[in-house]
């Protein structure tokens, strides 16, 4: 199987699904929710879903490691967006409901610009060499997070590009019921897709960090695998969202044999999120943050410096890293 956290293809929900006019619980200014049904998507059952490996979709923003100016970079999602005019065409066809149609878009009239080191997420379906739009009506993609850049300022506290690394955040090869934070060369982490977490994204779900402290993570998709998983039946998987401690995540992707990717969502499910106290905040977290082998000097103001001086300590969970008690207890000193 393709590993786990590499750039994937054919994304599909597990449940057929259809649109309501009820705004979006999760994607703002979207006015259109999207709802499943109690039936398997035909799609899901044909690309292998019930022997797939489930893991836990984990709530932050999309990034993708790949090669900028000779360097591995980080990426951060830039999707390429309808025109007003294009976008109000598509959510009149939309509401229609007219399944025998399909939605025609002119790519080159239809889509605002994007800069010109924008390039499109891979696998995705085109046409005549264009990349086609995703079911929002989207073109993924992606744009290098540049040093200095003050719209990604978030990005860039977890990469370091003179030394090459990241900061991640993942299940510890020691112990299985342990996660660590470490810093990995960013060569290890080439052509995967990755999510953002932290304090300044998505309302930070998992209370990580403070305004004062920020603490941001990169977490590689599929990290996190989710053993004696529900059966995949619409009730089943309610009851295990709504009862399971491990079902207190905000979704789960399905990573099947030929690189397809499975979700399901708990809004798909009318389950709200986020929630108190998610699975991910619920485990012990070691760092392991190791500085002393690198050449280059990084700044004490950063993720990386302070990281590094908690090298070897146990958490008993994400929401425990507190910097500010660190700070107080040198002060003390």
């Amino acid at each position: 199987m393709e590993r786990l956290g590499s750039v994937q293809q054919k994304v599909a929900c597990l449940f057929l699904t259809e649109v309501t006019e009820e705004p979006s619980w999760k994607r703002e200014q979207q006015p259109f929710r999207v709802v499943a049904s109690e039936t398997i998507n035909p799609k899901a059952l044909v690309v292998g879903v019930l022997s797939a490996v489930p893991t836990e979709k984990v709530d932050g923003t999309c990034c993708y490691i790949t090669t900028y100016k000779g360097k591995p970079y980080l990426w951060a999602r830039l999707d390429r967006k309808p025109t007003k005019l294009a976008e109000k065409r598509f959510k009149k066809f939309l509401y229609a409901k007219e399944d025998s149609k399909e939605f025609i878009w002119n790519i080159e009239e239809d889509f605002k610009q994007v800069p010109d080191y924008w390039i499109p997420a891979k696998k995705i379906k085109q046409a005549n060499g264009n990349p086609l739009p995703d079911e929002n009506g989207h073109i993924p993609g992606w744009v290098p997070v540049e040093k200095g850049s003050k719209q990604y300022c978030w990005h860039l506290s977890v990469v370091n590009y003179e030394a090459e690394v990241g900061l991640v955040l993942r299940p510890c090869p020691e112990d299985s019921g342990v996660m660590e934070i470490t810093e990995v060369p960013l060569s290890d982490l080439l052509e995967q897709t990755l999510e953002l977490i932290g304090t300044n994204i998505n309302a930070n779900p998992y209370g990580l960090g403070s305004k004062k402290h920020p603490v941001h993570l990169l977490v590689a998709h599929g990290a996190f695998q989710i053993k004696n998983q529900p059966h995949l039946k619409y009730n089943d998987l309610v009851l295990w969202f709504e009862s399971s401690q491990r079902g207190k995540v905000e979704g789960i992707v399905w990573h099947c044999d030929d690189g397809s990717l499975i979700k399901l969502h708990r809004h798909h499910l009318g389950l709200s999120w986020p929630i108190p106290d998610p699975y991910l905040i619920s485990q012990p977290v070691i760092i392991k943050v190791n500085l002393t082998k690198y050449e280059h000097n990084f700044d004490p103001k950063s993720l990386f410096s302070h990281f590094s001086k908690m090298n070897g300590q146990m958490y008993e969970g994400l929401k425990h890293i507190d910097f500010e008690e660190r700070t107080a207890q040198r002060v003390n000193k």
